[in-house]
């Protein structure tokens, strides 16, 4: 079934809309007057630390949510139940952490990126090493991510998943190339305000359609046997979603994603000063956990709903249930409306990653940092690496990958947890040096791959596990042979804390 045309136009609309919102922040970046690299990356990649924290807040809720997020969501909930909502716990507490933890090292310096901090305490190498492991797995885990764009658009179109891709990642890029962080912040700003609406909107719809209302929900809910579940207290660590994994994986899956990962820290990083930046990862955190209610609720309102009108075909993914009732019942210009608002969410994420790989890629190489002293060159190599990082996101968009959310998760949890590790080695640790931060890495990463393929643990809790090998072989690593060792040590500071 295709959209209505006047559905279409409306999604036309706001594609054409945010570019040219984006757009108009190239003027604003020239008129900013850098004259070296230092202040050219301050404005294309920090926005010039101007933005406020209730903005950079909404940046952050619009970069970590995704299309995964809003079609993947539902149909979890419209597969099983809402304990999902226990990870969300975990979220918050994570967030906390951060702000305790690690935020206080990012603004003791002149950092533009997370893993500036690395080579602070461990030297260049290591930071090259975190960097590395930033850009292939964000690439990775954001290329699942356009993938779901290409699901709701070949839903709602019916026209070539390839198609979507690259119309979707080309204006993308086009904003994100010209106008830098500025135009990132604010369009996710704009994008999360649609999204919101749209989900508001498609909760009361739902509601509206089905007979007799919540009462009804309530009564088929409970048939179904625990889809109102939201907590389990259960031990199973192959159990994805239980309180424990929620609130003690969920702790360090966002401490790795916030704290670590150059597409959030970048926003941290971009707040006029420290308390900024902590209100705005704790307003976050807030909100995040208000848009998980909605999505989940969603989806036991779909399955509700599926009872008297089935949307799905047998052999159907769940995850195409969201975007066929929007196409199928949604009235006309609502369904444009929340269609409209899936695809912000897809371009949100993929500007937030464009600028964050272009940044980490320019800065965090030496190679790249001493290519020139010229502002003018800076911002155009800057402006390349945007391109290329979109002709990446571009080809990993096309891969066909599994159930979307938790395929996305599953791809971070993989190396985040050692890298996780590495920064608390790194902030904990006074005797820790290069040689063991690596070993650590490595040996971290090798335990969650071992894990991942041999045994059934969740994915829940690989951040936490690879966090704790790699700080506990990290630090025994860094006490063996030579404690004093130059060649490995590759820091000058070698006792100096990140914090």
């Amino acid at each position: 079934m295709r959209i209505h045309p006047l559905d279409l136009a409306i999604v036309i609309v706001y594609l054409l809309g945010v570019t040219a919102l984006g757009m108009r922040f190239r003027g604003l970046q020239q008129g900013a007057g850098a004259t070296d690299t230092q202040s050219a990356g301050r404005e294309y990649f920090l926005g010039g630390r101007t933005a406020p924290w209730w903005a950079l807040a909404f940046s952050i809720v619009a970069t970590e949510t995704s299309t995964l997020t809003i079609i993947g969501t539902p149909a979890i909930s419209y597969a099983g139940n809402l304990t999902f909502i226990q990870l969300v716990f975990g979220y918050l507490i994570g967030r906390v952490l951060i702000v305790l933890l690690l935020l206080p090292g990012y603004f003791r310096g002149e950092f533009f990126t997370a893993y500036a901090l690395i080579e602070k305490r461990f030297g260049e190498r290591m930071r090259a090493v975190a960097a590395s492991t930033f850009l292939i797995t964000r690439a990775i885990a954001e290329g699942v991510r356009v993938s779901a764009i290409a699901l709701v658009v070949s839903v709602v179109l019916g026209t070539s998943e390839r198609f979507a891709v690259v119309i979707v990642i080309a204006l993308t890029v086009l904003y994100t190339f010209e106008g830098g962080m500025k135009a990132v912040i604010w369009t996710d700003v704009a994008q999360l305000l649609i999204y919101l609406t749209g989900s508001a909107v498609t909760f009361f719809v739902l509601l509206h359609r089905i007979p007799g209302g919540w009462n009804e929900v309530a009564q088929v809910a409970a048939a179904a046997g625990h889809k109102l579940q939201f907590l389990d207290f259960s031990w199973s660590l192959a159990t994805k979603y239980t309180f424990w994994s929620g609130v003690i994986g969920g702790a360090f899956l966002t401490m790795a994603t916030h704290g670590t990962d150059q597409t959030i820290v970048q926003r941290l990083l971009a707040a006029k000063s420290e308390r900024d930046s902590g209100r705005a990862l704790l307003t976050s955190g807030a909100i995040v956990l208000v848009q998980f209610t909605v999505f989940l609720l969603i989806g036991v309102l779909l399955y509700v709903f599926a009872q008297h009108s089935p949307l799905l075909a047998p052999g159907d993914r769940a995850d195409r249930i969201l975007p066929l009732f929007l196409v199928r019942e949604m009235p006309v210009g609502l369904a444009g409306l929340l269609l409209a608002s899936i695809v912000a969410v897809a371009m949100s994420n993929a500007s937030g990653s464009l600028n964050s790989l272009a940044a980490s890629s320019v800065l965090d190489f030496a190679k790249l940092r001493g290519r020139s002293a010229d502002a003018g060159q800076f911002l155009r190599l800057s402006r390349g690496m945007t391109l290329f990082w979109g002709l990446v996101l571009m080809g990993f968009g096309l891969v066909k990958w599994g159930p979307l959310l938790e395929t996305g998760l599953t791809v971070a949890s993989l190396p985040f947890g050692s890298l996780l590790g590495l920064f608390l080695l790194g902030t904990f640790d006074r005797g820790a040096n290069a040689r063991g931060a690596l070993a650590g890495m490595i040996v971290g990463l090798a335990a969650i791959l071992c894990i991942f393929r041999f045994t059934s643990v969740a994915f829940t809790w690989f951040f936490m596990i690879g966090a704790i090998v790699t700080f506990v072989v990290g630090s025994m690593a860094s006490r063996i042979g030579r404690p004093q060792s130059r060649e490995t040590s590759g820091s000058r500071n070698e006792n100096e804390r990140i914090s």
